[in-house]
């Protein structure tokens, strides 16, 4: 699956906050995005996945251009995102906002739950099955039926992913994956996006830990004031005299 996002542009009363940003993301890749603070990183998310309407420009997937559908159908298609901080469904459990996450559920149409008990109750038994399969991929069985919301920001991070994957996801958009994650999480994390990587799924991923990210990832756009002003290898941008100006007083090392 290719994602090209193609001169995506946003503003708010006349303030640009994207500006003109195109990004490609090829089959099975892993790209991340990096800028500072109020770069236009989550706008631009937000744009890519239908949560926002872009002014101009165009999303394409696999061909299609998906740059005026809803996030509903854009998930459809295989594309969802992450959120800097998560959504869980805080009075649910893991298991239960896993098994939410699942799409085209015969069990939501009234018809189906009256006059066709025993489709429903396949489809429940094979969306447990993966639900299973996905606690046990990320090694969240021990806390498979506790509340959502009692969970560490690690832990809600991997459902967040879970929930990601319950949809059949083939390209994956991480807003900072690892913001308020202890380092052992961190690479179990990393670990895991590694793992589903290696299957196909693309991953284009914001985060501000760059050592992380740089670990993860084979290429780095960088994102300042809603403009790209490079891109390249972990290595070669993390070098670049822009890159480092923009990050002045935002913690580049």
């Amino acid at each position: 699956m290719i994602l090209n996002i193609n001169d995506v542009s946003k503003a708010y009363s006349g303030l640009v906050v994207v500006d003109k940003v195109s990004i490609r993301l090829d089959d099975g890749e892993m790209i991340g995005v990096i800028g500072p603070n109020g770069a236009g990183k989550s706008t631009l998310f937000s744009l890519v996945t239908g949560f926002l309407e872009a002014n101009d420009g165009d999303v394409v997937l696999d061909g299609r251009s998906i740059g005026r559908q809803s996030a509903a159908e854009r998930a459809r298609h295989g594309m969802v995102r992450t959120f800097q901080v998560p959504r869980e469904f805080a009075n649910m459990t893991v298991r239960e906002n896993l098994m939410a996450a699942a799409p085209r559920q015969s069990g939501e149409n009234l018809i189906n739950a009256f006059f066709r008990p025993r489709l429903v109750a396949a489809q429940e038994k094979e969306i447990g099955a993966r639900v299973d399969e996905t606690i046990a991929f990320l090694k969240l069985e021990r806390v498979a039926d506790s509340l959502a919301g009692q969970l560490s920001g690690g832990q809600k991070k991997l459902l967040e992913l879970g929930r990601a994957l319950m949809t059949g996801a083939r390209v994956i958009l991480l807003d900072e994956p690892f913001a308020g994650v202890n380092p052992v999480l961190i690479e179990e994390l990393s670990s895991k996006i590694r793992e589903l990587n290696a299957r196909g799924i693309g991953f284009l991923i914001i985060e501000h830990d760059l050592g992380a990210l740089s670990r993860l990832v084979s290429k780095l756009y960088v994102m300042d004031r809603g403009r790209l002003i490079a891109s390249g290898t972990p290595q070669e941008v993390l070098a670049d005299p822009l890159v480092r100006e923009a990050y002045i007083g935002g913690g580049l090392a």
